[in-house]
């Protein structure tokens, strides 16, 4: 296990060093480039945002499938940002008696709760999974892996 994590780490570098790393569309014309760096997650042009953009490191993410995150993706098309694609556009958090009396989904589309279930939620689950790995009593061969931040500070990091 050690070895086969050795050898991915040294692939990923490879691939951000050479920056050699595409995925195909339907025609070698229409070819989209993997971000291998760090994205600043935004809120949409038109808000005000009073906390500091999140930069998520995306090459981090390699070991889960990008409908993970992109599940509207339909792995041809180019990916678009999930505040603009009719995903997560809502910009305003809907208030609690909109939530109820209209769509069930109304919620999800608010943009920061997309980044907000998603990402914390997946952190907290392994965070959870770690947990129960350590009370069992078990030897572990490898360490845990790194679970991500769950807090405001963690992710919303001021600018020095």
């Amino acid at each position: 296990m050690y070895k086969l994590g050795i050898g991915i780490f040294c692939l990923i570098l490879a691939l951000v060093f050479g920056n050699a790393m595409v995925v195909s569309g339907e025609s070698d014309d229409e070819n989209m480039s993997v971000p291998m760096g760090i994205i600043p997650l935004e809120p949409p042009d038109s808000v005000e945002n009073p906390k500091p953009s999140v930069e998520f490191p995306h090459p981090i993410h390699f070991d889960f499938s990008c409908q993970t995150c992109h599940h509207k993706w339909d792995k041809e098309t180019p990916i678009t940002g999930c505040t603009i694609s009719g995903c997560h556009d809502i910009t305003e958090a809907p208030k609690k008696a909109d939530k109820l009396q209209s769509d069930e989904n109304l919620a999800a589309r608010y943009y920061k709760t997309g980044f907000h279930k998603l990402c914390i939620n997946c952190h907290k689950e392994m965070k959870a999974q770690n947990k129960k790995l350590e009370l069992s009593g078990r030897v572990l061969v490898d360490n845990l892996p790194n679970t991500g931040p769950t807090g405001c500070k963690d992710c919303h990091v001021p600018e020095e």
